[in-house]
């Protein structure tokens, strides 16, 4: 599997009608067949995407094994969002959302974070540079295209990253199973950056610490002692984007 390919029939058809200049090359196998085939070339014409018909073979290759069903985008090399950049771009007026994840590392969680975050009106993800999932094609299939266009940073160290969105007048809210407030007690604040901890671990202790406050999302059933990191994390956007979004 490689970072710089989108595979899949949905996601390809997603990148070409929503983000084409990601598209560096188009790449169908000599087995696919209309009205799919018409549909990609049209939409591969109308943005000037290059394509090419290849043989199975060459794409199985190219996706490392992984299903591709007959169509792959060779990507170009996104933008990295700085996230000083993005702290002085966002609105100091207006409701802001960010998501930041405490080293998530599996790849389909990262791209179901991505995905909520961005239908939930998340302004941005932030993601550690190092033990987490990046956004390589699983990514891109599982966000079904949105780690395509919704910016996503990457950051040295989580805890000064959350003290530098304190410094920028946001209110860190971490999800914590332990914590003594619900996630439904009360409204969250509108300039809010939502932390969530890893798969099993949750919240490592520098970065609970860190956090301005901490919520639990209450479960009814004591035998389920946590949900996934993408369902906590979607609650916790839902519940900001339910006041604000």
């Amino acid at each position: 599997m490689t970072d710089d390919i989108c595979r899949g029939r949905r996601p390809v058809l997603d990148l070409l009608e929503k983000s084409p200049s990601r598209c560096a090359k188009l790449l169908i196998a000599d087995n696919v067949r209309p009205p799919f085939l018409d549909e990609l070339l049209d939409l591969a014409r109308a943005s000037n995407v290059t394509w090419q018909i290849v043989k199975p073979e060459a794409l199985d290759k190219i996706a490392g094994g992984e299903k591709h069903q007959g169509v792959i985008c060779r990507l170009t090399q996104g933008k990295v969002l700085d996230l000083d950049t993005f702290l002085k771009s966002v609105d100091k007026k207006s409701p802001v959302l960010a998501v930041i994840l405490d080293h998530i590392e599996d790849p389909h969680n990262l791209g179901a974070v991505i995905r909520s975050a961005e239908a939930g009106g998340a302004s941005c993800v932030v993601y550690a540079k190092r033990r987490s999932a990046v956004p390589n094609d699983t990514v891109i299939k599982t966000s079904a295209g949105a780690s395509l266009r919704l910016p996503l940073i990457a950051v040295a160290n989580i805890t000064q990253t959350i003290e530098r969105f304190k410094s920028a007048d946001f209110w860190t809210v971490g999800l914590e199973g332990k914590a003594g407030d619900s996630l439904f007690d009360e409204k969250l604040p509108e300039r809010c950056a939502l932390v969530i901890g890893a798969e099993g671990e949750g919240l490592s202790r520098l970065v609970s610490e860190s956090c301005d406050m901490l919520k639990r999302i209450p479960l009814k059933q004591e035998a389920v002692s946590s949900l996934n990191a993408s369902v906590a994390c979607a609650l916790g956007i839902f519940e900001w984007s339910r006041y604000y979004g």
